[in-house]
């Protein structure tokens, strides 16, 4: 049989029966697995018979898994619903706003008789989130329920937030790692000459150590002494903390080797036998142990053989609050968190124009009569810094007042964008100040030449074919130098206008030195020692305001982003455990969610920087 002529309208057959292929194709792989795990979800929900209650006289076990942040990273919807069944992991994000709600809403639950501490998987993080947690533990108890404390092993954060509790169990063989606090890094300057690599370091500031590790082999003595004032204020603030939860005395949590193998042979080297000899617990108890006590505390749950409980995320997704919608005037609130970047950036980063919409979006609202900035912050790019400041500015000037709450960091950068604010408040532990800056470029010209590469040419001038792999001129380091110290006069102008003092007092206490909460409110950069809720009612008494609201300022969802996540936190609590830990779910998860990868270097236009880097502790 001969085949058919290849006419006009076969050939426009053919393209078309092409093109409806790709459509389909792309259409497939695009969105047949988000219907396909959606399939999957609603499958579970029928065959699955487990609803998630809670039963009169239960506890509430607060299983915090990862670190505790004031806005967590934008991640996909999807991928956050899996995660949520994937169990506790220690590399994951708690809201910390959430967790206070959630403690909140449980001292007033009648079906809530006493809440468990089992923080096994808490990760690291600041003082100052551990003290606010802390604080609504303390105001749960005074509901007449207590708190319990169990763990394997407590490491130094861990503890903290234990020392809250009533009673802290530790196993028999487990024990409580209270190390102090530290500031070690590594320095390059002899590997950098090896590789032949030139490093032109520009600054201002004694205590602007950011770029040491690139032109020294140790910490200068400077940074020595600046760090280790400031380990000392904070290691004060941890342990004065735990003593007073404790009732024992603050030295007890800073053992040099000698006590601590002294204390260590009285109990014949048994770790947990000298945390209770030490007062730093008050029982030692097997699981089994645990799991009697706490039925004779609770009662039995109606499956199973454990004790009537319900865990944090269960219990947050009960309690949690509507859309916030602000019925009547009241505060808006700001999160500025991570580190700042120029442009739009997703949550967990400052966006030098993304933070600034949300400025603008609250300077607009009607019914917001004053805003609370919440800072946690080691600051970035100097002109994103100064971007978001005008919007605080502008704020200011539309008569809505500007509160700053300072959580673990506001420092360089961070404390940039909280000069400006009409009252600044800060955590005895919050890491402030750092008012310096610096700038930093690596050129490898003689690392290529010893490879036998090299560069040449011509320019206009010194500033044209700029490379790193040429050598700067003596004119343009001059250059760069001349704006460093114009942004650091900046600086210290500034904060000597906001905060009421001359350019050479700010200057004593600037030089890129890292302060506590504590010495900012000694020193005048901050004004009073406070957490949010603090911040809050002073910005409530500013704008004048008797009754009112709050209202987190976001980034508005589209409407399809809306839906989802409507969709997915309401099926999230019905994909069992065995669902998430699927292959089929992963290869999900794998084909839906992006790779998040962290931004190695800032993106300044003008290459200066307001960072602080000793920000970690």
């Amino acid at each position: 049989m001969s085949a058919k002529p290849l006419t006009t309208k076969n050939t426009l057959m053919l393209i078309w029966n092409v093109i409806n292929f790709i459509r389909k194709l792309v259409l497939n792989l695009v969105f047949f697995p988000i219907f396909l795990l959606i399939l999957i979800v609603f499958v579970a929900a029928i065959f699955s018979s487990d609803e998630v209650k809670v039963e009169d006289g239960s506890a509430l076990v607060l299983n915090l898994a990862g670190r505790l942040v004031d806005q967590k990273q934008e991640i996909d919807p999807v991928e956050a619903v899996l995660k949520q069944q994937q169990g506790r992991s220690s590399d994951g994000e708690v809201l910390l706003s959430d967790v206070l709600y959630t403690i909140d809403s449980a001292s007033n639950d009648s079906r809530i008789k006493a809440l468990v501490l089992d923080l096994a998987d808490l990760a690291p993080g600041g003082i100052t989130k551990i003290q606010a947690v802390g604080q609504h533990l303390e105001a749960f108890k005074k509901s007449g329920k207590p708190v319990i404390a169990i763990g394997n092993h407590y490491n130094q954060y861990q503890y903290l937030l234990a020392s809250y509790a009533d009673t802290i169990y530790l196993n028999p063989q487990g024990g409580v790692a209270i190390e102090g606090l530290s500031s070690y890094r590594q320095f390059y300057k002899t590997a950098l000459e090896k590789l032949q690599v030139n490093t032109h370091v520009f600054r201002v500031g004694t205590y602007k150590s950011a770029v040491e590790p690139f032109i020294r082999d140790d910490m200068s003595p400077a940074a020595k002494e600046a760090n280790s004032a400031l380990l000392q204020d904070l290691w004060q603030v941890y342990s004065t903390t735990a003593a007073n939860n404790r009732g024992i005395a603050a030295e007890d949590f800073a053992l040099d080797s000698k006590r601590y193998l002294q204390v260590l042979n009285e109990v014949q080297g048994q770790s947990a036998e000298m945390a209770i000899h030490m007062k730093w617990v008050d029982q030692l108890a097997t699981h089994e142990q645990f799991r009697q006590a706490m039925l004779k505390l609770v009662g039995k749950a109606d499956k199973g053989h454990s004790f009537k409980q319900i865990d944090y995320y269960d219990y947050a997704a009960l309690v949690a609050p509507e859309p916030e919608i602000l019925p009547k005037e009241g505060i808006g609130i700001v999160v500025a968190k991570g580190n700042i970047l120029n442009g739009a950036q997703p949550a967990g980063t400052i966006g030098g124009d993304s933070t600034s919409s949300l400025l603008r979006k609250a300077r607009f609202d009607k019914k917001i009569k004053a805003v609370v900035l919440r800072v946690d912050s080691p600051g970035g790019s100097a002109f994103a810094s100064e971007q978001i400041r005008q919007e605080v500015l502008a704020l200011k000037a539309a008569g809505k007042p500007v509160v700053v709450s300072m959580s673990s960091l506001a420092a360089s950068g961070g404390y940039w964008i909280s000069a400006s604010a009409d009252y600044i408040y800060a955590n005895p532990a919050t890491l402030t100040g750092s008012i310096g800056i610096f700038g930093m470029i690596a050129t490898f010209e003689d690392s290529l030449a010893a490879l036998g590469i090299h560069t040449d040419g011509v320019g206009t001038n010194d500033w044209a074919g700029l490379s790193v792999t040429r050598p700067l001129s003596d004119g343009v380091k001059a250059v760069i130098q001349r704006h460093i110290e114009r942004g650091y006069l900046d600086f210290i102008s500034l904060v000597a206008k906001e905060r009421h003092m001359t350019p050479e007092q700010v200057d004593n206490i600037a030089q890129g030195r890292v302060w506590s909460g504590v010495k900012a409110k000694e020193l005048g950069l901050v004004d009073e020692l406070g957490d949010i809720d603090a911040a809050i009612t002073k910005a409530a008494a500013l704008a004048g305001l008797s009754a009112y609201d709050t209202k987190v300022v976001e980034k508005e969802l589209t409407p399809e982003q809306l839906f989802m996540q409507k969709f997915l936190s309401n099926v999230a609590s019905w994909v069992p455990a065995g669902v998430a830990h699927s292959s089929v779910t992963q290869q999900l998860l794998t084909q839906l969610t992006a790779v998040a990868t962290e931004l190695s270097s800032f993106d300044d236009p003008n290459h200066v920087y307001l960072y602080c880097e000793n920000c970690s502790y």
